[in-house]
């Protein structure tokens, strides 16, 4: 019983100060998710697959963190024409390279916001 009461009990609280409660911003003030890329791949004996890439940039400039945020559609059409590249270069069963993904996709970063300042960051990886 006492569960159950509890909760209400704590939710006029955060309402009678007027204080909406802060969502946490995954990775932190400086970290700007861009999200899944992905592009087809060759699995062999003539099989498709897809190479997704789970990322994000780390940017602690506030003004090229705007810059970048106003960017992000030219962003995402630069990483997903760079995967797409890497991807088609890919053997079938060769894996994918995490440091080779990574400075292709820092070069459209830097090229795409005009200047270095953005650190390009993969969080995964999955080929299917």
């Amino acid at each position: 019983m006492l569960a159950s009461v509890a909760p209400m009990a704590i939710a006029p609280r955060a309402v009678a100060s007027g204080k909406k409660p802060e969502k946490k911003k995954s990775g932190g003030e400086s970290f700007l998710p861009v999200g899944g890329v992905s592009a087809t791949a060759n699995k062999g004996g003539g099989r498709r697959g897809v190479l997704s890439v789970e990322c994000g940039l780390d940017i602690p400039d506030e003004k090229l963190r705007d810059a970048a945020t106003k960017a992000m559609p030219r962003l995402r059409a630069g990483y997903m024409q760079a995967l797409t590249i890497y991807a088609g270069g890919l053997r079938p069963a060769e894996p994918p390279s995490p440091d080779i993904l990574a400075q292709t996709m820092q070069r459209q970063t830097d090229m795409v916001l005009g200047r270095p300042g953005a650190r390009f960051l993969i969080g995964s990886i999955i080929i299917s």
